[in-house]
């Protein structure tokens, strides 16, 4: 009786520790049946450990995100690390049941794990702005994701986790809060922008390199941060030895754990979530190809499918890579009506509003899964087609209005496919953009037209290519392709960080070229392209003008910190269009790689050594 009273206060006096670790509470804060039952982990907690310290590790590193002017999310995940030939291992006089694997995962175990954590200005925390101390189990994969509260607007600060009671630490990390909404901003804020790293295809270069250069203060990610392939189901075999376990499509809660912890071994992956705050969003391959509200490329909820695929519905699927996202990411929980929802918001002073949107897996209407493409774009222009659904769609629509009405200088909006027109002669060059819904990207030029919405910056990723433009409506307003006259603002769409080319992966840099000078011809509006060169995207927001700086990377074969400046553009403010002179030889008008309207390509191949601060001509020094 003694026992079972102590174990019970126990466990009511450990539910706020626990509560603080929010991954107990993934997916949703306003369901918690959807999560894992915090007062069962508490109930069955020991009164000691099973594990000693030097039996723990923090196997990923850690990693910040959501900034917001008085808290940022902290991540890490601390799990035991015990011999692999060992099936029945008993610690510290419990016997528990493990199943191992080579990155010392461990699948079945009813133990927990007490980490302390502390955030402070100083890096040796003399003075520890919070602290706390949380558990974690096998239950949410032995992630441990906290928010850190009581801090300065836009303040660097430094945080560490620790093993409870020992000197057993985590790495360093490093973030920085957002400026106080509505204040003025000293210095332009800077961000690096990311989408598409794809394991097997090469190192993740352009991660690191933002961290040698200590260039930014932010990272966006908008999406594909993972790909469910098995190893070379997308087209190319892996030449480099970065295999994606399981190797195997995924479709289980565990596949999906096991997938991000894989590319989370990346050590530049692993620097720049160490190094910077990250806001992300997910893509289509977080889950699979071509997601949309009702299934996916490869599975849809039809009998035939279900008995195909594993048994493993869409609904099914979906859920387990939304909670294995979410206890991965350094993201804050939104609070939802159910557990797609990820779009979100962020208020930088009255420099700038970010808005985070989902195209991909929140009530999107059928896309191109291959098979019907003729379908598709049969039914591109209908208006009952939504890219994100009414709920989204009307949010959307309301904080841009909102952010213009407060005075925010600037609406970034992060969202993962392009968003201009890209036509190829006869057809649009891909339905799964916006071009596959007309309707929904009309709906949202009226509202920025309408309602006198500008200094408007659109994101996108998705595509494997960089493309600049101008934001148009062309069938409804003129536009003067020279001047950037009728335009409501632009949109700098990046390159994957490693996946391959819509070319193909072995694609030349003059056939690269052409393709890119045929789209530049069809599309007025597109400023620039480049459909060679991987790489990533920064961007310097001040209250005058933003100014993007295009970078590609000459060799992921290795891990390396080269990369090649593409090309340069600024957005003044007021004025809602490019200015395509500041290219990345001259400022004249010239870009490295690509296509550029009333400019010219001129290839140097100059590349920077972001280690060493060295220029040089790749392969000749």
């Amino acid at each position: 009786m003694k026992y079972t009273l102590s174990l019970v206060f126990f466990s009511v006096a450990a539910l706020a520790s626990y509560g603080g670790n929010l991954n107990y509470h993934s997916p949703s804060l306003n369901h918690p049946s959807l999560g894992v039952s915090i007062r069962k982990v508490a109930a069955r907690t020991y009164a000691a450990s099973p594990w000693t310290p030097d039996q723990l590790n923090f196997t990923h590193g850690v990693a910040s995100g959501d900034p917001l002017s008085d808290s940022v999310i902290l991540w890490t995940r601390c799990a035991p690390a015990l011999d692999n030939d060992k099936s029945n291992t008993t610690v510290s006089g419990h016997a528990e049941l493990y199943t191992h694997d080579n990155d010392g995962f461990v699948r079945a175990s009813k133990a927990t794990v007490c980490v302390e954590w502390r955030i402070s200005t100083s890096k040796d925390f003399a003075k520890a702005s919070d602290e706390g101390r949380v558990y974690t189990s096998s239950d949410v994969d032995f992630t441990i994701k906290v928010e850190a509260r009581r801090l300065k607007p836009f303040t660097t600060y430094y945080y560490q986790f620790n093993i409870c009671d020992s000197n057993v630490t985590s790495p360093l990390g490093r973030t920085k809060t957002i400026p106080a909404k509505g204040k003025k901003v000293a210095s332009p804020i800077k961000l690096a922008v990311y989408s598409c790293s794809n394991y097997p295809f090469g190192f993740f270069n352009a991660f690191g390199n933002t961290v040698r250069k200590d260039s930014v203060d932010y990272v966006l990610h908008l999406g594909d941060y993972i790909y469910e392939y098995k190893n070379g189901d997308y087209g190319w075999g892996n030449s480099l030895g970065r295999i994606p376990l399981p190797d195997r499509e995924i479709v289980t809660l565990y596949d999906y754990r096991k997938r991000i912890a894989t590319y989370r071994t990346d050590l530049d992956l692993l620097a720049s979530h160490q190094n910077f705050p990250w806001i992300p969003v997910w893509d289509d391959h977080e889950v699979a190809d071509n997601t949309y509200r009702d299934g996916m490329s490869h599975l849809n909820n039809t009998e035939d499918s279900f008995i195909h695929d594993g048994g493993v519905s869409v609904d099914q699927r979906k859920a387990n890579a939304v909670r294995a996202y979410f206890e991965w990411m350094p993201i804050r929980q939104v609070e939802m009506d159910d557990n797609l929802r990820i779009w979100r918001n962020f208020e930088f002073g009255d420099l700038f509003d970010l808005i985070m949107l989902d195209t991909r897996q929140y009530d999107r209407s059928i896309t191109d899964l291959y098979w019907n493409t003729e379908y598709v774009g049969a039914i591109a222009e209908d208006t009952g087609r939504s890219l994100m659904g009414a709920r989204q769609e009307a949010w959307f629509y309301r904080k841009m209005r909102e952010s213009s009405k407060r005075g925010a200088k600037w609406r970034v909006i992060g969202n993962q496919v392009i968003f201009s027109r890209i036509s190829r002669g006869q057809g649009v060059f891909n339905y799964d953009q916006w071009d596959g819904y007309v309707a929904n990207r009309n709906r949202t030029l009226a509202n920025i037209y309408d309602n006198k919405i500008d200094n408007n910056i659109m994101l996108a990723g998705d595509s494997h290519a960089s493309a600049v433009s101008d934001l148009v409506w062309l069938d409804e307003h003129s536009y003067d392709s020279a001047s950037g006259g009728g335009s409501v603002g632009v949109e700098f769409a990046g390159t994957a960080v490693s996946s391959p080319s819509p070319l193909g992966q072995n694609v030349t840099i003059d056939a690269a070229g052409a393709a890119a000078g045929f789209l530049a011809g069809l599309n007025p509006e597109l400023q620039w392209g480049d459909l060679y060169y991987r790489g990533y995207f920064e961007l310097s927001i001040g209250y005058d003008a933003v100014d993007a700086e295009f970078f590609g990377l000459p060799d992921m074969r290795t891990r390396n910190g080269y990369e090649i400046s593409l090309a340069n553009f600024t957005v003044k403010a007021g004025e809602n269009r490019l200015h395509r002179y500041g290219g990345a030889v001259t400022a004249s008008g010239k870009a490295e790689s690509g296509a550029l309207q009333r400019g010219s390509i001129v290839g140097t191949n100059l590349t920077h050594d972001t280690e060493t601060g060295r220029y040089f001509v790749f392969g000749k020094n």
